[in-house]
């Protein structure tokens, strides 16, 4: 008898553009998998979020949005008919687990959820709490109630699996682990640009915001001021730029760059000798590795990162990355005094760095991993 590729559903509001949605559907299709999205847009970025926190909640604009959104949703849904053998829903999901959960048992197929991160988590580490505890109580209530409905659970390391049993009281085994991992449709090896810089090139790209441990960085580079040959490039927007901005104010060393293409960004990684990961402190900086990790590694780029539990559990320090203490910019000063200083050194971590990546966090075996829960969750439904 032929056998059947799985049909996988993804449904709901979930970012459609964002990278972790973006992989693991194509890490399934690469698997042989049937992969039908029924997707509606219902936010308009972070910060209508984080304003939706604050207190937009309460106005009866978002609940007719809401309502809309919802309404087109289940219009997707019917034309189905149901023809699906697993119902996931993508990151982040929280509001769209109620009626998918709904759904799943009208038509008896098992329902998983990629949780990815708690935006619970997020709120607080942004602050969120401070300016409406009500809505962040709120927030938490929703989220512990939420994980309650699936079958099945996704999240990207073991550590981030501990937090939600510590804070929801929701036991780690019921969490599929699918790491986060890096799109090498977008993140392959390239050569160097004729352009590239004579200098040792430091590379640090991303979002600023409080995990990624910016403010370390412009402090390392402070320290290695006098050294004439080292060269920070800062790439990326948000939340913390203008201190660091400040910060590093009069520092020969240090480039500041806006967001680039991703075309521009991967050759920004193939001209950098060192990239850099995250040296913050937060549980979410912690308990995760970040896709900058992964991204670097596709290239064969040697990567210097701060330690943490998520990190250390999935890679060795000296084998496949470089690590340093946290918050430490003596530390990551030094680790990056040591490559520059072992050019072999550098070179052995990103290519087995890379190998890693290829044989564990690229699309293909992500996808395999993924699929393996998935078709557990069938089964068992």
């Amino acid at each position: 008898m032929k056998n059947v590729p799985l049909r996988v559903c993804y449904f709901g509001t979930y970012r459609d553009e964002y990278s972790r949605n973006r992989i693991l559907m194509e890490g399934l299709r690469r698997n042989g998998v049937q992969v039908i999205e029924c997707h509606e847009r219902l936010w308009d970025g972070i910060e209508d979020r984080v304003q939706t926190v604050q207190g937009g909640w309460k106005s009866l604009r978002f609940w007719r949005r809401i309502a809309t959104a919802y309404a087109r949703l289940l219009r997707r849904y019917w034309q189905l008919g149901g023809a699906y053998d697993v119902l996931v829903v993508g990151y982040p999901g929280q509001l769209d687990v109620f009626l998918a959960r709904l759904l799943s048992w009208l038509h008896r197929k098992p329902l998983v959820w990629d949780i990815f991160m708690s935006i619970y988590l997020i709120a607080l580490e942004r602050g969120l709490d401070k300016r409406s505890r009500l809505g962040v109580a709120l927030l938490r209530w929703l989220e512990w109630l939420a994980c309650r409905l699936p079958d099945q659970l996704i999240i990207d390391t073991a550590a981030y699996a501990a937090w939600f049993e510590q804070i929801h009281g929701v036991p780690a085994s019921r969490f599929g682990l699918v790491p986060t991992g890096a799109d090498d449709r977008l993140f392959y090896p390239v050569p160097p640009s004729a352009e590239k810089s004579d200098r040792f090139t430091i590379l640090y790209y991303g979002t600023f915001i409080p995990n990624h441990g910016v403010q370390t960085i412009v402090e390392a580079a402070a320290l290695l001021a006098d050294e004439s040959d080292i060269r920070f490039v800062l790439i990326g927007d948000g939340p913390d730029r203008p201190a660091a901005m400040a910060q590093a104010e009069g520092l020969p060393n240090i480039t500041f760059v806006g967001w680039t293409e991703p075309d521009a960004l991967r050759q920004h990684i193939a001209d950098a000798d060192i990239c850099l990961g995250v040296f913050g402190t937060t549980p979410q900086s912690l308990m995760t590795v970040q896709n900058k990790i992964y991204e670097c590694l596709a290239l064969g780029k040697p990567v210097l990162t701060g330690e943490g539990p998520a990190v250390a559990q999935t890679f060795s320090h000296g084998e496949h990355l470089f690590l340093c203490a946290r918050a430490n910019p003596q530390a990551l000063a030094d680790g990056l005094l040591a490559l520059r200083s072992n050019p072999a050194l550098g070179q052995g971590l990103g290519e087995k760095g890379q190998a890693a990546f290829r044989a564990n966090f690229s699309l293909q075996p992500l996808g395999a991993r993924y699929l393996a829960i998935l078709q557990q969750a069938s089964r068992q439904k």
